[in-house]
């Protein structure tokens, strides 16, 4: 061992200086920046941090299988505010349906007020015969208003969807145009092989990740479909993958649309909405249910007779709802539950002990919300709006339906972007081709085509906490030059100013051929002049 000497030589040393300057200066680069905060391995707080990073392949499509099926769960009973959660994103993004409005550049098309008008009206007649009917849907059932509702919803409830665009002649039907819409599961890797397997290899020499095929720079040029869901247990078909273009190789036009909201670079697939939150959500499930049942069972209030000699039969007096009156087996030992005002017998000897489990529990409910306002944080929906309630002042419920609103207008722009305006396109293109809409120039020149197809969708509106304050807010903005009456009609209540105005102005024609003046009611609805007062010996009162 060393004496104290040699620990003072070795302690002093220049050997043992260097090794000191040395663990001082990685300690400084380790701690540096970040190093100092989150990314510290020497915190205290920080060292029982457990984490592992990876790429979008591990983080996200690994898990895909878990995350859809949970997600699922909860939106089909596991957590009813979780099916609030996600139908008041739909209803607020799309309700009944994004509404077209042909916004074409006429000015750069060469087309006059009338002509532009007229184009106007043949492409919404147009519109309206396909997209109100199911003959645009591939299973012919839904119109496509319903096809985005139902596209929307099971993105936000599975991470993604896809849409193909078939072409399929049917009578009576001007167009041929169909939309078919595909889960999520059913787009995966060819062959059953699984994306670890993948790593390791490629599919045919094609890269293939989670059923979607990308070339050597990244764009994504096929999708790989089975032929039946993968999680059904009855099926009449082989397993067949078939691979979908996303854009015809002669035709060029989009044969298939994605739906999906990325969160990382290089991603392929959806993720869906709960993902963040499933835990929160399911654990909040469990302890609402455990509240619930310990409620019921404090409501249940039970008499226990007990008898002093010979025994008793034990019988449940008072209620035979499901209850064991001890008749079936008489060497079966009875069995005791508790019921609505039931009495039970005790066997002699036998004695009761009371608990009062305290429900309904008075922290039950500043609990739950604490929780779901986490939970609204990270969905982006306000407490407010997740639960329906508002309880606030006026000011703080419009703060909350105008955060909201940032949220619902970010994913319709979404929506039209990735759904409906491609869509339009190729509609508009058949249309074209089919000679029953004008276009000259459409199939020429690309400028032309996206100037014939601009078109602005409106969806529901936000809505109005006090009508008449939003409404005055509106007229001064336009009055002002500050919005359009185009924009706050659509903001206000979802309608088309256009539309307004002609109607309008015929009902102000109707009122005029039947002698109304602009501002005066009706004439059934003008006030009768009130009868002359009467004094109680009935005589007139006289006029003042």
């Amino acid at each position: 061992m060393m004496n104290v000497v040699d620990r003072m030589i070795a302690a002093f040393s220049p050997k043992t200086a260097l090794k000191r300057s040395v663990a001082r200066k990685q300690l400084e680069i380790l701690n540096s920046g970040y190093g100092n905060h989150g990314a510290s391995r020497l915190k205290k707080s920080l060292q029982g941090w457990n984490f592992a990073g990876g790429s979008p392949l591990e983080d996200i499509v690994f898990n895909l299988d878990v995350l859809r099926q949970r997600s699922r769960d909860l939106y089909m009973g596991g957590a009813s505010l979780s099916t609030g959660g996600l139908k008041t994103i739909r209803t607020n993004v799309v309700g009944t349906g994004l509404r077209l409005k042909p916004a074409f550049d006429a000015e750069f098309l060469g087309l006059d007020d009338q002509q532009a008008a007229n184009l106007k009206r043949t492409i919404e007649r147009e519109w309206e015969m396909w997209a109100e009917t199911p003959d645009c849907d591939a299973m012919r059932m839904d119109n496509f208003y319903q096809l985005q509702q139902l596209a929307f919803l099971s993105m936000l409830m599975s991470g993604d969807v896809f849409a193909l665009l078939p072409m399929k002649p049917r009578k009576n039907s001007a167009y041929d145009l169909r939309i078919r819409l595909i889960e999520a599961d059913r787009c995966l890797n060819p062959n059953s092989l699984s994306d670890a397997d993948v790593i390791f290899g490629s599919v045919d020499g094609k890269d293939i990740k989670g059923g979607v095929e990308v070339d050597e720079d990244g764009e994504v040029v096929a999708y790989w479909f089975l032929n039946q869901h993968p999680l059904s247990y009855v099926s009449n078909f082989k397993r067949e993958w078939k691979r979908v273009e996303v854009r015809g190789q002669e035709s060029g036009r989009v044969n298939v649309l994605h739906l999906m909201e990325k969160e990382r670079p290089e991603q392929r697939r959806g993720i869906p909405i709960l993902a963040p939150v499933i835990e929160s959500f399911k654990q909040l499930g469990r302890y609402t249910e455990a509240e619930l049942m310990a409620a019921v069972i404090s409501g249940m209030y039970t008499v226990f007779v007990e008898y002093e000699g010979a025994a008793s039969d034990s019988r449940l007096l008072g209620s035979d709802g499901g209850f064991d009156t001890g008749d079936d087996d008489e060497d079966e030992a009875p069995e005791y539950a508790l019921g609505n005002g039931a009495i039970v017998g005790l066997e002699p000897g036998q004695k009761i002990s009371t608990a009062n489990p305290g429900r309904p529990n008075a922290q039950f409910d500043p609990f739950v919300t604490a929780i779901l306002r986490q939970i609204g944080s990270a969905l982006e929906v306000p407490y407010e709006l997740l639960v329906k309630n508002f309880n606030a002042s006026y000011s703080a419920s419009r703060a909350a339906m105008l955060e909201a609103w940032k949220m619902f207008r970010m994913r319709r722009a979404w929506m039209t972007a990735d759904f409906c305006q491609p869509i339009y396109e190729e509609w508009f293109a058949e249309g074209v081709a089919k000679g029953r809409i004008p276009a000259p120039g459409f199939f020429r020149d690309p400028v032309i085509r996206k100037a014939y197809t601009k078109a602005v969708w409106h969806g529901p509106s936000q809505g109005q906490i006090d009508p008449l304050k939003e409404g005055q807010a509106s007229k001064l903005l336009v009055e002002e030059g500050f919005s359009t009456r185009e924009a706050e009609t659509a903001k206000l209540n979802g309608g088309d100013y256009e539309m307004n105005v002609r109607q309008l102005s015929r009902e102000q024609k109707l009122r005029q051929e039947g002698g109304i003046e602009i501002g005066q009611p009706a004439p059934e609805q003008q006030q009768q002049p009130e009868a002359p007062a009467l004094l109680e010996d009935g005589d007139l009162a006289e006029e003042q």
